[in-house]
């Protein structure tokens, strides 16, 4: 998958602006950020699904523009919401999807069979859809991407919605089912556990890729380990931290956030020669949380409030013609 200068405005609002990368093939690549930042605009151009405003993107070899039957033969997508028939069944929700995609006979049962067997819904395959828990639904709505052999599977937000524990066992499905089809798996996500699965990661913010890694990769970018704490007043400590130990702190509701090499050593004698009385004091290592607030200043739901805000105002604009 190779993108080149990808853009999507609409109105004043870039949605996407002008973003560059490329996945391997059989790479699990993410697109991690907030909702409104551009992750699900970027799916849908690469899908066929929304035409960009300017750039390229090939999927497969296919472009994105030109060669959209191409594209959507070699793909298999699960939307962000769901969108199985509730009144059928799971074999019959599938049945149909081959039916849509031309599969014959003999492939196409062997097919349902098999796909249904691996995601654990075999013997819920006469069940109504409507009766299924959440994550039963999610596991065959991905069996239903793979079910005419995809080169390419992209997942957008595979896992909203869902608890934790569910959304553990999901990933658990997806990665053997990657290994047993030697598959290629594009996912958009807000969710940072979840961005860890993934071989390398996008951070996308407001329409740009800030940053482009493997996980590890991130996390080296903040700078060490991480240390909260807080005191009666922050503007001294931060010029005492800025003198002795020469780190650049953040200070964000009244905590003082810095990031040193070797944390665990550093902090008992930081606790106890530091001129300022700390009033509480914790350590961590480095998370994808860190590295979002670390390069864009601001927390991922703080993001996701201001770039859906952007984004409903472009759109206004466009319905009202300007």
């Amino acid at each position: 998958m190779q993108v080149r200068g990808l853009a999507k405005r609409y109105g004043e609002v870039d949605a996407v602006r002008g973003i560059d990368f490329q996945v391997a093939s059989g790479e699990t690549f993410g697109f991690l950020g907030p909702n409104g930042a551009g992750k699900t605009t970027t799916i849908n151009m690469l899908c066929t699904l929304l035409h960009p405003t300017s750039g390229s993107a090939t999927v497969n070899g296919f472009d994105v523009v030109s060669q959209r039957s191409e594209v959507r033969r070699s793909i298999g997508l699960v939307f962000q919401q769901p969108t199985l028939d509730e009144y059928l069944s799971a074999e019959q929700n599938l049945r149909f999807h081959a039916y849509a995609y031309g599969l014959p006979a003999e492939v196409r049962e062997p097919r349902i069979r098999e796909l249904l067997t691996m995601v654990e819904l075999w013997d819920r395959r006469a069940g109504s859809v409507r009766t299924f828990s959440g994550g039963m639904k999610r596991r065959l709505e991905i069996a239903r991407g793979l079910l005419h052999h995809p080169r390419v599977l992209f997942l957008d937000e595979p896992t909203l919605g869902l608890d934790p524990q569910t959304r553990r066992h999901i990933w658990e499905y997806l990665l053997r089912l990657r290994e047993a089809e030697n598959l290629t798996i594009f996912l958009t996500t807000q969710y940072l556990d979840e961005a860890e699965y993934c071989a390398r990661i996008a951070i996308i913010d407001r329409g740009e890729i800030i940053a482009l890694d493997t996980p590890d990769g991130l996390k080296r970018q903040v700078g060490g380990d991480l240390i909260t704490f807080t005191t009666s007043d922050p503007e001294r400590a931060v010029a005492a931290l800025k003198e002795r130990y020469g780190v650049e702190p953040t200070v964000r509701d009244g905590t003082i956030r810095f990031h040193i090499a070797a944390g665990d050593t550093f902090l008992p004698e930081f606790v106890r020669t530091f001129p300022e009385r700390i009033e509480t004091v914790s350590l961590s290592r480095p998370s994808l949380d860190d590295v979002f607030l670390t390069l864009t200043g601001h927390e991922i739901r703080d993001s996701e409030l201001d770039a859906r805000q952007m984004l409903l105002q472009g759109m206004g604009r466009m319905r009202m013609g300007r």
